[in-house]
């Protein structure tokens, strides 16, 4: 298992139950890397101590997925995580995001270059390898790499992805299913 990187303090977090249903979001505020800790700024409900989730980190440039139960320890919030229960990207989870999102710049031979009009998309799910989205006024084709704003709360994160496959719906919009890019 990975342990936890100190860029994760401040990210945002979906939280999930074993099931894969949305529970709502939050924030890292803490973490200790040793006891595999976690504290954020609240559990949702109706998740009660020793119930177990999955959390879904927000990080730059891909989030990062693990699994924990929620623990008691005075009034902190805190997901005591599973050790070698952190996902590897082949095959991970998908979890449904009921959001929006903007793709603010396209990269082009490795540079951004801005959108005129930034594109607001509709989420549709998220894992920790990749994203999908619909959208009906911009068109992409497989192979284009983008650059994506997302924002839970008060967390901010941009994340970089390139199309794998779309799929032209009736309704005349599109959905893209697109990877995100490690180390970009």
């Amino acid at each position: 298992m990975k342990a936890l990187n100190s860029n994760h303090t401040g990210c945002a977090v979906l939280i999930y139950d074993m099931d894969g249903n949305h529970l709502g979001s939050t924030t890292v505020t803490s973490h200790d890397k040793g006891a595999m800790r976690v504290v954020v700024s609240e559990i949702p409900y109706p998740l009660n101590t020793g119930d177990g989730c999955t959390m879904l980190v927000l990080t730059s440039p891909a989030p990062c997925e693990y699994q924990g139960r929620i623990i008691s320890e005075g009034n902190r919030k805190i997901i005591a995580l599973y050790r070698g229960r952190e996902r590897e990207n082949r095959g991970s989870a998908r979890f449904n995001v009921n959001s929006h999102a903007v793709i603010e710049n396209m990269i082009y031979d490795n540079k951004a270059s801005p959108l005129h009009t930034p594109l607001t998309i509709e989420l549709i799910n998220i894992s920790k390898s990749g994203i999908r989205f619909r959208s009906s006024n911009f068109t992409m084709v497989d192979g284009d790499r983008f650059q994506m704003r997302m924002k839970l709360q008060e967390s901010e994160k941009l994340l970089i992805a390139d199309v794998v496959h779309h799929i032209d719906k009736e309704s005349g919009k599109t959905e893209y299913g697109c990877r995100f890019l490690i180390g970009s």
